[in-house]
């Protein structure tokens, strides 16, 4: 079957259990100080269970982070007693790796951002500019957690009785890198809607996934989202 063929490693994403916590602390809009661990426990779990679904891999890590959050809101359930009052919240045992970690990306960040020592020695194809042809002031770089979440809202809207088949007449990955490649040569961008037919199905919806991530991975597209309107838009690099 497609789905035992076909899988996603999501290492080679370069996102891990630190963005998936980041990124539903900036969702939920909390304070890093006071995470309603009940809350992003239950979220944590259901993007792992979204993981799954979408046919990825994921490392140890992101299960060692649930183990994490579910230990911390088991604790906090537990009615503290009079020689435990005094002791630290339980969350601190994730605020403090939580803001070393975001420490750290702001300075990676700030680092990417500087010019390289001999980066126009070499001549390139296309100006790093060209990628930037669109107002960044308006747009958001989209990460894998957004991905999955706009890809969410799709199979939501399938019939949950529909099933999910893959059999010898669907399109192979593959086959839809080649089509979104295609739309991206004619357009030069596409909306992230736009990618589907009327009424997908969940074969088509996750092996589009599954072909995005790759061409993700491989450098070959770019996606943004407008800040405003929300709407995922992708660029060919």
């Amino acid at each position: 079957m497609q789905e035992e063929i076909y899988k996603v490693q999501l290492e080679d994403i370069f996102e891990g259990p630190m963005d998936l916590l980041v990124h539903l602390i900036k969702k939920n809009e909390l304070d890093i100080y006071d995470i309603p661990i009940a809350m992003v426990t239950e979220q944590y779990l259901q993007y792992l269970e979204w993981l799954k679904i979408m046919n990825i891999d994921f490392a140890g890590d992101f299960i060692v982070m649930a183990s994490t959050l579910a230990q911390i809101k088991s604790r906090m359930l537990l009615p503290a007693s009079a020689e435990e009052e005094d002791e630290d919240d339980p969350r601190h045992e994730i605020i403090k790796p939580l803001l070393e970690y975001l420490q750290m990306k702001s300075a990676a960040e700030q680092l990417a951002e500087r010019h390289l020592l001999g980066e126009e020695t070499f001549l390139r194809g296309r100006d790093r500019q060209e990628f930037l042809t669109i107002q960044d002031e308006e747009y958001v770089q989209v990460g894998l957690f957004e991905l999955i979440g706009a890809f969410q809202k799709i199979l939501e809207k399938i019939p949950g009785d529909q099933r999910m088949e893959f059999t010898a007449d669907k399109i192979s990955v593959k086959e839809r890198i080649t089509q979104i490649n295609d739309i991206l040569e004619a357009k030069g961008s596409t909306t992230f809607v736009e990618l589907f037919s009327e009424h997908p199905d969940k074969s088509e919806v996750i092996v589009t996934f599954l072909a995005i991530l790759e061409m993700v991975k491989l450098a070959l597209i770019r996606i943004v989202q407008h800040a405003q309107t929300g709407v995922m838009r992708l660029f060919y690099l």
